[in-house]
């Protein structure tokens, strides 16, 4: 919470102070080294890691990343936002994070499988059902969860009772959840404010799951999706990019490594751009999925481009820098706390497969409705009307904060 959000609670409550000092710090952190054999024969070696920051709700639940990027100190941070985002599914879930500095991208298929097993290998014993729950992220989809979720199979010998519904289980029934959330909840705050997604012209970064079902979602509620990116560049669909257009992407995005510009020999009408350059594009609303892209120059650049709402579609795309920029500029944020949470109330609970796919949309609209409301009810409670960032922020901290609280303060 930033300041603003810990006077609001903590002079209400002077006992909140303590309890968030306590969950500065995570419950545990596990690391490990990781050894596989190449193609070649050879020894390779990563490190790996598992976060584990509160279980006061239930297990630890969140996703793992796989990439050069990935270090402790990130997944230190991702582990405490999920635990305040899990917090707002109102399910029985804490949260965690982990995962390894493993490239994909320079992998084969035979080194990543093998990579996988070992790396579970290591992980298995402080992972599992009732105790933590590890969810696709980062270069991390649901084939490696499988060769995960197989390893684990035969070293612990045990099997989840989530069975294939939960990312646990190694595939997902119904994997649009996670990009349908943060569209819903934008429905919700636009329908709040007497408006709609309807005709809405909006940018959507990335091209993975996650942002082809943040497009999927947008067409079927009437707006107007114009953009897919990946770090090679993005392509702009002036008129929009219907269901067919986004089934060949889908498809182009299907092949391990296959880049977004491919697209562009398939269309007469699209451009391929610099990634860059994707907020210069003018909009009324943005999906980003990418953490850390909206920066502050990038906030101001989207204003002055006609966009009036930012939606977090992914781990905290929007950085704190920004989001103060956007309060000045007059821009609605609607925060990843919140967006994510939806995706993940139906993605972690045995509810999810007894859904069948023609009604999986309305369950995410319900539960983003339940969420968007139980956040501005927050913030009004908290004198800061309004301000979903502060909302979310608020309700989430209270919710592991008493149940820590009841249990002792752990």
């Amino acid at each position: 919470m930033d300041r603003v959000c810990s006077a609001q609670v903590f002079d209400r409550s002077p006992k909140y102070a303590w309890l968030a000092k306590i969950l500065l710090e995570p419950e545990r952190t596990v690391s490990f080294k990781v050894t596989y054999i190449d193609d070649w024969g050879n020894a390779r070696t990563n490190r790996g890691w598992r976060v584990q920051h509160s279980s006061s709700l239930g297990p630890f639940g969140g996703p793992m990343h796989f990439g050069r990027h990935v270090t402790e100190d990130l997944l230190r941070a991702q582990s405490f936002d999920a635990t305040f985002a899990n917090a707002l599914t109102g399910r029985r879930l804490g949260g965690a994070a982990g995962g390894a500095n493993f490239e994909p991208a320079l992998a084969s298929e035979a080194e990543i499988q093998r990579f996988c097993q070992s790396f579970m290998t290591e992980l298995q014993k402080y992972v599992g059902p009732g105790l933590d729950l590890p969810s696709m992220g980062v270069n991390c989809g649901s084939t490696e969860i499988g060769y995960m979720y197989g390893q684990y199979k035969r070293t612990a010998h045990s099997l989840s009772k989530h069975g294939f519904g939960m990312l646990w289980g190694g595939s997902v029934p119904h994997p649009e959840v996670h990009g349908y959330g943060p569209v819903s909840f934008a429905k919700s705050f636009l329908e709040a404010r007497g408006d709609s997604l309807r005709g809405k012209r909006c940018l959507v970064t990335g091209s993975g799951k996650v942002a082809l079902a943040v497009a999927d979602k947008l067409v079927a509620e009437g707006a107007i999706p114009l953009t897919l990116s990946d770090t090679s560049g993005f392509i702009y669909e002036e008129g929009g990019l219907p269901s067919a257009k986004l089934a060949q992407i889908s498809t182009i995005k299907a092949e391990r490594g296959a880049r977004i510009g491919r697209y562009i020999v398939a269309s007469t009408t699209a451009k391929y751009n610099d990634p860059e350059d994707i907020f210069d594009v003018p909009c009324e609303m943005v999906f980003a999925t990418n953490s850390g892209e909206i920066t502050a120059d990038a906030a101001e650049k989207l204003a002055n481009n006609g966009c009036s709402t930012i939606v977090d579609a992914g781990y905290a795309p929007t950085t704190p820098e920004a989001i103060a920029s956007l309060k000045k500029l007059g821009v609605a944020h609607c925060p990843f706390r919140a967006t994510l949470a939806i995706g993940n109330a139906l993605a972690y609970t045995s509810k999810e497969h007894q859904i069948i796919k023609a009604d999986i949309s309305d369950e995410i609209d319900k539960e983003a409705e339940r969420v968007f409301h139980e956040v501005q009810r927050t913030a009004s409670e908290y004198n800061v009307r309004g301000d979903l960032d502060a909302g979310a922020a608020i309700a989430s901290f209270l919710r592991v904060a008493n149940v820590m609280a009841s249990h002792g303060s752990v």
